[in-house]
């Protein structure tokens, strides 16, 4: 029994007094799935989250600590007509695996008795208009009965223990009017051959059953290559590390099991287990899940790493700053995790619209079956008419029409590196007209970097590195890392406040402030022609050199400005930074407005301002003086180097150190939003069209299955069209 599992492992601690359990549900199939287990559990006492996850079929649960037994939850689907259990990640994957080979075999089944029962329709259908004789046609009509009952029972398997557990839960849901339909034109069929009939519907029942499984499988295939994003991420976690216990042992420990302060050895070839900072070795590393760079990068003493890179070359000795749960690979899963539970007004429309759907349907086949009567018709054709308008008015594309598209442009985004992290952020994205930036670490990188390289010797600049290996100082560090230093020089001392210092080759060494090493004058000419540098001097001997040091704009912020201008969105700096520093980033970038000195308080006001005038401004920060203004903005995105509190509020955060997922988060959302229409428009034009002519009796069985599920294939293959980057 369900009840009996001991669930304590798959609690977790929410924080603030709240658990949370996911648990995989087997059932879910639609957007009314969604809705009804939401709304069921959500309103049993002390349930603070009750979330659905369409993609992987996951529940997430979080409640007052203490309050509830999870075993609750599990009795509670039940009787909602759908089986749960905790949920894990590989064994999610193998059954949605196994869900989609069983809907292929299904679909194999199924398409392999249409082929042949058309076949058998084919001299049925001729010889109705010519000289068969009865006896050749109820044998015809037996035989396709014989093909097409086995395998209908088979393939229509999903849809009638869905239809059954939702009656069972005194509920509807869409498989209901598919699995009554299926029923009835087979039982016609059955009943039409024994009475020796000329018309059966053995070909329809069969060939609606293929066409939903074949569009049951698009919708299931789609699902799960989405999903491949999550299952990178996670196959990219290391579940074990090597951590030193003394200064000349290591053990192999679960990854669970490092804390902040550890000492972990990363050896070529590994996974990296933690975040943290190399404390001693060199190696090259493969950070693109960080950086979006598929160049690897070099890891040397002082340099990060992230949970998730691979070690390339050298041997590193790391020291821990996060591991299992705190570390970068660990946030981005939740965001992915946000992402692929998107909910947006176009999904709660469909969602309330396919709740009412079922009984709609049902109500209309009942009165067109009435109306026919009425009409003087036949108990014969105004049964077939009703199966016919059951069949065509069935609500799947509706359905899918905004989750398709939001499964698969979330997806799209997160391939691109943007991690969506509100429900409704694809839509206010696709509708904002204009784009402020902050200044500090978003148009630039958060790191520093020398900017006067050029115009200083290499062999000073070699110099100049190796000695700043030994300082810690956030300035010296810029030079290191620009210079590439590998080996610091040894004999240096550290003189706190000023720089450090020793003797090269017999000459006196320094780095540190220009005072500190005899260079005002070049220090003083330096700030005049950029007066936002910071200055770190170096002399050895009677040389001096002083090197300029800021943060350097992203490499491809003009691009991204200038494109997101072709958009048609107008761009503005708007930073708390100081005015020199502004205006030389917005000329650079060739952005006319903006405006410096700025408090949290005052970049709120500007996007009141902006809203009151019509704009829809989409907010582009990283810090925690940004988080007010993310939150007021009609949309809103953060790097991944921002500050927690940031990602926490933006409703996007973008990876790398390009600025292009900006753009790229506009354009596709854009796309998206057009197919959400799309799709919308074509499920309402399609039973505009469809359902009269059905009431009409102008069509059949067979026509109304190929239609109903012709609408829906389309509604999907038209949301795969957001997979591509697309232009606007």
């Amino acid at each position: 029994m369900q009840a009996d599992i001991d669930f304590s492992h798959y609690l977790k601690n929410a924080g603030t007094g709240l658990i949370h359990l996911d648990l995989a549900v087997e059932g879910i199939n639609c957007a009314g799935c969604m809705a009804k287990i939401e709304r069921n559990l959500s309103a049993i006492p002390d349930v603070t989250s009750a979330r659905v996850n369409l993609t992987d079929s996951r529940l997430a649960l979080e409640w007052k600590a203490g309050a509830l037994d999870p075993a609750l939850f599990v009795s509670r689907l039940a009787e909602l007509g759908f089986k749960a259990y905790p949920f894990e990640r590989d064994d999610a994957e193998t059954l949605e695996a196994q869900r989609a080979q069983g809907l292929l075999r299904r679909l194999g089944v199924a398409a392999f008795a249409a082929m042949n029962v058309m076949m058998l329709s084919i001299p049925v259908w001729s010889g109705n208009v010519s000289d068969m004789l009865p006896e050749q046609r109820d044998f015809f009509h037996w035989l396709s009965a014989l093909i097409v009952l086995p395998a209908a029972a088979y393939s229509a398997q999903p849809f009638f223990s869905s239809a059954l557990s939702a009656l069972r839960a005194r509920g509807v849901n869409m498989d209901v009017p598919i699995s009554i339909g299926i029923v009835l034109a087979l039982a016609t069929s059955v009943i039409e051959t024994i009475n020796h009939a000329e018309h059966a519907y053995f070909d329809a029942a069969i060939m609606l059953i293929a066409f939903l499984l074949a569009g049951r499988y698009l919708d299931q295939n789609m699902r799960r290559r989405t999903r491949a994003f999550a299952g990178n991420l996670a196959a990219l976690k290391a579940e074990t590390a090597t951590k030193f216990i003394s200064a000349t042992e290591i053990r192999t420990v679960p990854a669970a099991a490092i804390r902040p302060g550890d000492i972990v050895l990363l050896r070529p070839g590994e996974r990296c287990a933690v975040d943290g900072n190399v404390i001693e070795g060199r190696s090259e590393v493969d950070q693109s899940l960080i950086t979006g760079e598929t160049l690897p990068a070099m890891a040397a003493p002082g340099s990060a790493v992230f949970a998730g890179t691979l070690i390339r070359s050298g041997t590193l000795r790391v020291r821990a700053s996060a591991a299992s749960g705190g570390t970068l690979l660990d946030e981005i899963s939740r965001l992915l995790d946000h992402a692929l539970q998107a909910r947006s007004r176009y999904l709660r429309l469909a969602e309330r619209a396919s709740r009412l759907y079922a009984p709609v349907v049902h109500a209309t086949a009942f009165l067109t079956l009435l109306g026919w009567l009425a009409y003087g018709a036949t108990f014969h054709d105004s049964i077939v008419t009703a199966i016919a308008v059951l069949i065509i008015t069935c609500p799947c594309a509706l359905g899918l029409a905004i989750p398709a598209v939001q499964t698969v442009a979330s997806g799209t985004l997160f391939g691109s590196g943007v991690l969506l992290n509100a429900g409704d952020a694809i839509e206010r994205i696709a509708e904002v007209d204009r784009v402020i930036f902050d200044k500090t670490g978003t148009l630039t990188l958060p790191e520093l970097d020398v900017t006067n390289f050029a115009s200083i010797p290499d062999d000073v600049i070699e110099l100049a590195g190796r000695l700043a290996l030994s300082s810690r100082h956030p300035v010296a560090a810029a030079v290191a890392r620009a210079a590439g230093a590998a080996a610091p020089l040894p004999g240096i001392e550290e003189d706190p406040g000023q720089g450090v210092h020793g003797y090269h080759q017999g000459h006196p060494i320094r780095l540190g402030r220009p005072s500190f090493c005899g260079a005002d004058s070049l220090a003083n000419e330096l700030l005049h022609r950029d007066p936002e540098a910071s200055v770190v001097a170096f002399s050895h001997g009677d040389t001096r050199h002083v090197f300029a040091v800021r943060q350097k704009l992203r490499a491809d912020a003009a691009d991204v400005v200038s494109g997101l201008e072709r958009l048609g969105l107008a761009v503005e700096i708007v930073s708390g930074d100081r005015e020199p520093a502004v205006r030389l980033a917005a000329e650079t970038l060739g952005i006319h407005e903006w405006r410096a000195g700025v408090s949290p308080v005052d970049k709120i006001a500007r996007i009141e301002e902006l809203a009151r005038q019509g704009c829809k401004v989409l907010m582009v920060g990283d810090g925690l003086n940004d988080a007010p203004a993310l939150a007021a903005a009609h949309a809103s995105m953060s790097p991944v180097s921002a500050t927690h509190v940031s990602q926490a509020v933006a409703d996007a955060v973008f990876l790398g150190e390009r600025l292009a997922p900006v753009r790229t988060a506009i354009v596709v959302s854009r796309k998206a939003l057009r197919l959400m229409r799309q799709n919308l428009w074509l499920a309402v034009v399609y039973n505009v069209i469809a359902v009269p002519i059905a009431i009409a009796g102008l069509v059949t069985p067979l026509i109304a299955a190929a239609a109903m599920s012709g609408s829906s294939v389309l509604v999907m293959l038209n949301a795969m069209r957001a997979r591509g980057r697309g232009t606007v």
